[in-house]
């Protein structure tokens, strides 16, 4: 398979009180277009800078990082908000929700950065809330909706662009283990369905399980 993300020899540092912190040190892998990958590891372990690196919201230290065959350390400001909002779909552990915005407002939100037509925005928006199952629940906002239904809405906002690749934060982190699971299942579906690479960022061996492939990550390194 094609590879949409190449990594190589990926590192990445901070200054933290006079001391460079070593967050990732020399890390090689590749996501191929329409994969579900999980990446695991302990608090601290660098998966989370993994994420920001994937994300296109940091720039590695060292090595590089090619999405869809450009360096993302070469592209400007601007290249990388583009790639952000056309390319990747974000979410998260605490959903990010808009609270005083509806379901349907809060998914078409990407859709306002691109420029699109409010009529279409809306019809694209109800849409990805429809292939999560929330046709109903479109005019709610966030309050009036359970943390499942909360990280659904977050999923159709992370698909409703139609993206290349998902990025999942600990997406099951706030939810009881089975709205977990049907959280994960759901991602699967859409992961097949559409053909749109999905990375799972996760400490749960239960959640990995549900990918294709696994990602250990240890101190900044990639273990197994």
């Amino acid at each position: 398979m094609t590879a949409l993300v190449d990594a190589v020899e990926v590192h990445r540092t901070y200054p933290l009180d006079g001391v460079e912190v070593h967050a990732l040190r020399g890390v090689s892998f590749a996501i191929a277009a329409g994969e579900f990958v999980a990446i695991r590891g302990p608090s601290g372990s660098g998966k989370s800078t993994l994420l920001h690196l994937l994300g296109a919201l940091d720039r590695p230290s060292q090595g590089t990082i090619h999405f869809a065959g450009r360096d993302v350390a070469a592209m400007s400001d601007a290249d990388l908000a583009e790639l952000r909002n056309r390319r990747i779909g974000f979410v998260f552990q605490s959903f990010h929700l808009l609270p005083r915005t509806t379901a349907l407002g809060n998914v078409a939100l990407p859709l306002v950065y691109r420029g699109m037509p409010a009529g279409e925005r809306r019809q694209t928006a109800a849409a990805a809330l429809e292939s999560v199952g929330l046709s109903d629940r479109m005019n709610h906002r966030p309050s009036q909706l359970s943390g499942g239904q909360q990280q659904r809405v977050a999923i159709a906002r992370a698909i409703v662009g139609e993206p290349d690749l998902i990025l999942a934060d600990e997406p099951t982190g706030n939810l009881d283990t089975t709205t977990g699971h049907e959280v994960m299942e759901l991602l699967r579906r859409l992961n097949r369905e559409r053909g749109t690479a999905v990375v799972v960022i996760t400490h749960d061996v239960d959640i990995a399980a549900v990918a294709d492939r696994t990602i250990a990550v240890v101190d900044g390194r990639i273990a197994a």
